[in-house]
């Protein structure tokens, strides 16, 4: 029976068990699609890294004897569509079956279905091979609970694979050292270089400007740093291993404007097209401490392995448990337009200059600066969630909806009223001064809640609080910040709402 599989760009699993042998009547099918590059606005980095791995893949692919149609950008029978793609290929080749696997974004799901249906052959999918749960293992775990907290389906994770356990127990004695991964980095110790690649990727980048693709962000085509297939996947892993992890646990919530990634991995993109398997990235971190204990604290070891095992697999299985409602979810009722500086950079605000900037120079930043500088001031300015979404989905390098929305949406936004996060992560200047020295040189004083050299995140902080408290008032862990709310007179809440107002209304200013 003639076969055709398709691929799609972030399924380069070269693990999967379609791979372990060669079939002659069996097709693999890959294409880059402007339905895939254009339904949001995406990094110019995002595009090419993309566009790379899936050509290293399908490279792969044909040295292992399997035989692929690989569709490039700028084809001239590029239909540019998947539906129109399938049948084209499907009639070309005299398929007599299709076969897919799982995508991890709803839409892909629905569509692909509609389009195995309306095939005159058989279809079929399958498992991805990729994650350490199923689409329904987190919906089923929480069955009868009425808060998803993630810490429990994190026990159970580290129970059921083995990792970080002793005899039952939790190496260590303690099943997470969160308490202990919020240190200032003040520049000790020492941060090595980070690794880089430094491809020449100008050809493909040519191709995008060729086919009209829009895109954002900057990019240098011809010292490109992102891992594009599985082996510099493999070095950038060990690179982080024995730089990065000894430390990584006590600076994972750390800022700095001399350093955009400090000690984090950058692994996320390598993981989220599937070049690395979850399962190859714990164990080797794992059996890395266990050689190297006398030089390696748990409390390093365990933050980073909560990322992965715990909060990646945890999001996932809320992104399938709730979708298609959650992409419209907007709890807290917020409509008002992204920021125009979130497109630019250009703003005074020294915090948000150096994400945003470091967004659009790296089409990367890491989750303190996603979560309490951009995603923040998002919040506090009450921004629409769909444009908060369409902002991240596109800036981000390892942005795929399953795990951007979630976190976007869920985490930062709060607009899924508690499903995801606890209480809204919001903040004040405390923290972002407490945690970092953005706030040392900004045109802003982090101490004063109004007036003109007032830091903006003081006002609107208190703003929000009193804009959406009658949506937080239930919420214990809010009880603290509304009673000091309350406390504050009438004239000085005057004075910070009218400064919200004006930041909010007149974002260029600021």
């Amino acid at each position: 029976m003639k076969k055709l599989r398709l691929l799609l760009g972030d399924q380069l699993n070269s693990e999967h068990s379609w791979f372990n042998s060669t079939d002659s009547h069996c097709s693999y099918l890959m294409a880059e699609l402007k339905q895939e590059t254009n339904y949001v606005t995406h990094h110019i980095q995002k595009v090419v890294a993309f566009f790379s791995s899936m050509r290293s893949f399908a490279t792969f692919l044909k040295e292992q004897g399997h035989k692929v149609q690989y569709i490039k950008i700028n084809d001239p029978d590029n239909p540019q569509e998947l539906k129109k793609l399938i049948e084209q290929q499907v009639d070309q080749t005299g398929a007599e079956k299709f076969e897919y696997l799982l995508p991890d974004e709803y839409r892909l799901d629905k569509q692909l279905k509609e389009i195995a249906l309306a095939l005159s052959i058989p279809s079929e999918s399958f498992d991805t091979e990729h994650f350490l749960t199923g689409r329904d293992t987190l919906k089923s775990f929480y069955e009868g609970k009425k808060q998803l907290v993630m810490e429990s389906f994190y026990r159970m994770m580290r129970k059921k694979h083995n990792i970080l356990m002793n005899d039952g127990e939790p190496e260590g004695g303690r099943w997470n050292y969160d308490q202990s991964n919020r240190k200032k980095w003040t520049g000790s110790p020492a941060i090595p270089a980070a690794l880089e690649f430094s491809k020449d990727v100008s050809s493909i980048y040519k191709e995008i400007q060729d086919a009209d693709i829009e895109t954002i962000g900057n990019i240098k085509p011809h010292s490109f740093h992102w891992p594009v297939n599985k082996e510099e996947c493999l070095k950038l892993l060990q690179y982080f291993i024995e730089n990065l992890l000894p430390h990584f646990g006590d600076f994972q919530d750390a800022l700095h404007t001399d350093q955009k990634f400090l000690f984090h991995s950058r692994l996320s993109f390598a993981m989220n097209t599937k070049m690395l398997s979850p399962r190859e990235v714990i164990h080797q971190v794992v059996n890395y401490y266990k050689d190297n204990k006398d030089a390696l604290d748990i409390s390093q070891v365990e933050g980073f392995i909560r990322q992965i095992l715990g909060w990646r697999e945890y999001m996932r299985g809320v992104y399938w448990k709730e979708m298609p409602d959650y992409a419209q979810t907007n709890k807290l009722e917020n409509n008002n337009p992204l920021p125009g500086f979130y497109w630019t950079g250009n703003t005074k605000m020294n915090c948000l200059s150096h994400a945003i900037n470091q967004s659009l120079e790296e089409a990367y930043a890491h989750h303190i600066q996603r979560l309490m500088i951009t995603g923040n001031y998002a919040l506090l300015t009450q921004t629409n969630p769909d444009e908060v979404d369409n902002w991240y989905l596109g800036i981000y390098i390892d942005a795929i909806e399953w795990v951007e929305i979630t976190n976007t949406r869920g985490m930062s936004q709060f607009a899924d009223g508690g499903i995801v996060a606890t209480k809204p992560y919001v903040s004040s200047a405390n923290y972002i001064n407490k945690m970092g020295n953005y706030c040392k040189e900004c045109h802003y004083d982090p101490n004063e809640k109004y007036g003109e050299k007032a830091c903006p995140f003081n006002a609107l902080y208190w703003n929000f609080l009193d804009t959406k408290k009658e949506h937080l008032k239930s919420n214990p862990r809010m009880g603290m910040m509304l009673s000091l709310l309350e406390k504050k007179g009438d004239e000085e809440m005057l004075k910070i709402k009218q400064r919200a107002k004006h930041i909010i209304e007149n974002p260029e200013e600021y």
